[in-house]
């Protein structure tokens, strides 16, 4: 039997994703603490190396975890369930140092395996990352948070790195795969699902770069007639937070079912962000949020981050 193993931090690097907590990282890399996890496969000939990866790449884990609204180094990140991911950005590789070490959904890091970081998707999730400057494709198990370097939207294991051709950092494009993604995570979860069939690497067309933070694209519904919509308050909920301006108002134009949403700049991020509530409006933005749009709000009130359930 094999053991997989997948990555997280030292004891002095960031502690899991705290709802709206303030931390920060020394190498950019974050995890929850869970208890250590075998997940098995089976060994394999050379001939067979593809299954394998299949097989590590669709094991369930030890948790499937999302998390909540968190700030690392006064930057906010909303991590949603997203199967349209599809992004492009710079990438670089987790360092070696790193093998053996947990993440932030209770895996162990190992560098012979297709693994790599992501600030917002859930973990673990099964994409495509394509290496732009030579075309070559490789299948990762996403399942640890970072990097919290804003140049940077991934970090691969150096396996998956090496199978691209990526010697440092390189630009890339990540495209979330709905299929697997939801087999792994029914897998984690505990339910019976099918065998999807084997993963294949496709180069894929680039897209023009943005790198922004992904929010999930299911049918917008709105908040029950019991909330109506908000006029004033001290309240504010946070919807996602881009690096694109056109898609955070695109987001907010589609918020507006939900209330007054508007797009606030800070920094180089353009934040949505849903205003002028009351405690009891703005918990019914928060709950219609989570249950409508499969989204992860955070709450500001007069203007600080609150946590999300304290009202």
């Amino acid at each position: 039997m094999k053991k997989i193993v997948s990555l997280a931090v030292l004891t002095a690097m960031l502690a899991g994703c705290a709802d709206l907590s303030t931390t920060g990282s020394s190498n950019g890399y974050g995890a929850d603490g869970f208890g250590e996890e075998t997940l098995v496969t089976t060994t394999a000939t050379p001939d067979a190396q593809q299954t394998l990866n299949d097989t590590y790449l669709l094991a369930a884990a030890p948790k499937y975890y999302i998390g909540t609204a968190y700030k690392v180094d006064d930057v906010q990140y909303i991590p949603v369930e997203d199967m349209s991911y599809n992004q492009t950005g710079v990438a670089g590789i987790i360092p070696t140092e790193l093998n053996g070490t947990k993440t932030s959904n209770g895996e162990i890091f190992d560098v012979n395996q297709m693994v790599a970081t992501s600030k917002t998707l859930p973990l673990p999730t099964i994409a495509r990352v394509t290496n732009l400057d030579n075309g070559q494709s490789v299948i990762v198990r996403v399942n640890n948070r970072g990097p919290f370097v804003n140049t940077r939207i991934m970090d691969l294991s150096p396996a998956a790195a090496n199978k691209i051709g990526m010697n440092g950092q390189a630009k890339i494009q990540i495209q979330v795969l709905p299929e697997q993604s939801t087999a792994v995570k029914t897998a984690t979860l505990g339910a019976t699902v099918s065998q999807p069939q084997p993963v294949v690497a496709q180069p894929v067309v680039a897209e023009t770069v943005v790198v922004e933070q992904p929010v999930a694209q299911p049918v917008a519904q709105p908040v029950a007639q019991t909330q109506p919509v908000a006029t004033s308050g001290e309240y504010s909920v946070q919807v996602a937070a881009f690096y694109a301006e056109d898609s955070a108002d695109n987001l907010a134009q589609r918020m507006k079912t939900y209330g007054d949403a508007v797009v606030v700049r800070e920094g180089d991020m353009y934040k949505v962000r849903i205003v002028n509530l009351d405690a009891t409006q703005a918990r019914g933005v928060i709950d219609a949020l989570r249950s409508s749009e499969g989204m992860a709000p955070g709450l500001l009130k007069n203007g600080r981050w609150v946590n999300a359930d304290s009202i």
